[in-house]
């Protein structure tokens, strides 16, 4: 194929994006955000604005005949001296609901930081190139899943037949929000991080923010929640708060029950699943801060520690154990209101034996296999007929079951 065949499509129109809150137009091209600028304005912390800007969830949603495409973008990386060097970024291709490929990504900016001295060093790269070729003949949906873990500018897309944009599927818009187990931490394409899995399963259409790090029950992340579009929500709450040692137990309930008022306010009666944290040994019974173990550094690996006093919950400090206790007592009351606010232990999605036969790599994330585990057992408890987000009864019920 000669590069006369090709049509370019720059900038990539706003109509081609599912899973992205706000499109931030750069001097390349289109970065997808998974907040709105107000809030971004409002985080002011490194780490949000790096988990928000890389793309979970996000993906390109077109309708061609093409037999061919090509996506060049543009990835900005984060690495740390001394601690094991993160995989590349992967872009997956689906045509017709059937995962067909996936390419690497390279190039780019990366900023490496010294640990011991805070010095940061920048390295810029040339944009990547994705190409896809012997697509199915016909006409066909396509998906193109951008890398979970990488910040990533969309330059242009090029095919050989025109394109536009993919209806709508008719799925309920399942908006989930969690912390870097929700985001994909240690999943290894974009498809396979736990929400994504759970999706496809359940015939939900994923708009995912989880945000490595950064699911703190911040009112800037529940206003963005009340003001999306959504059918389906779920909420992930915990492990970061222990992390760390954001809030006493004082705190914690008040601002659950804030959380949770904000989005009421712009989905009253959507179908809203409130989710504690999985089992993780580190901190069920001890609080944080977290810190990275330095033997396992010293050794090349990357593990964390809990730091903390497992005493101190007495005093008011959080545990994944009192965290769990209080949610379920924050549902329990609620929803004697707010029929339509239910409670899951994450526990059922990985528990004490999920531990003695997947352990967690680094003591706080899951690995490939515990996304993929994790992604059916949601399905499976939250989307099956007669289960709190129920995919079944949203078709039964929306305007789509007469389409």
């Amino acid at each position: 194929m000669t590069i006369e065949n090709w049509t370019t499509t720059t900038p990539i129109p706003a109509g081609f994006f599912r899973g992205a809150l706000e499109l931030e137009q750069t001097g390349l091209g289109v970065l997808p955000h998974r907040l709105p600028a107000r809030a971004r304005v409002q985080a002011n912390d490194p780490q949000l604005l790096m988990a928000e800007s890389q793309p979970s969830g996000v993906r390109l949603a077109f309708r061609t005949s093409a037999s061919a495409l090509e996506l060049d973008t543009v990835r900005s990386r984060t690495t740390y001296s001394g601690f094991p060097t993160r995989p590349d970024g992967v872009i997956e291709l689906v045509v017709n609901g059937q995962v067909l490929g996936s390419s690497v990504t390279s190039g780019g900016n990366t900023v490496t930081i010294d640990m011991a001295t805070g010095a940061a060093n920048q390295v810029v790269g040339p944009a990547c190139t994705s190409r896809f070729a012997d697509l199915p003949q016909g006409t066909k949906d396509i998906e193109l899943w951008l890398p979970h873990n990488e910040t990533t500018e969309l330059i242009s897309l090029r095919t050989n037949a025109s394109v536009e944009p993919t209806p709508p599927s008719g799925r309920p818009r399942w908006l989930h929000h969690g912390s870097s187990i929700s985001h994909g931490s240690n999943a290894i394409r974009p498809m396979a991080i736990w929400p994504a899995v759970a999706g496809r399963l359940g015939g939900a259409d994923l708009t995912n923010l989880g945000f490595g790090g950064s699911a703190l029950l911040d009112q800037f992340t529940a206003r963005a929640i009340r003001d999306t579009p959504a059918d389906l929500i779920s909420l992930k709450i915990g492990i970061n708060l222990v992390n760390l040692d954001l809030m006493r137990l004082r705190a914690f309930g008040p601002a659950v029950h804030g959380f949770l008022d904000t989005i009421r306010d712009g989905h009253p009666k959507t179908p809203l699943l409130v989710i504690s944290p999985i089992h993780c040994p580190v901190h069920e019974e001890t609080p944080g801060p977290s810190a990275f173990d330095l033997e396992a550094l010293a050794a090349g690996e990357l593990r964390f520690r809990a730091t903390g006093d497992p005493s101190e919950p007495a005093a008011g400090k959080l545990t994944l154990s009192v965290i769990r206790d209080e949610l379920n007592r924050i549902v329990r009351q609620r929803s004697l209101d707010d029929p339509n606010l239910y409670y899951l232990d994450g526990r059922e999605l990985y528990g004490e034996q999920d531990w003695i036969e997947l352990p967690l790599p680094d003591a706080l994330h899951p690995d490939a296999a515990t996304h993929h585990l994790m992604g059916e057992r949601f399905a499976s408890l939250a989307f099956a007929a007669g289960t709190p987000l129920s995919t079944t009864a949203y078709r039964a019920h929306s305007r789509y079951a007469q389409l």
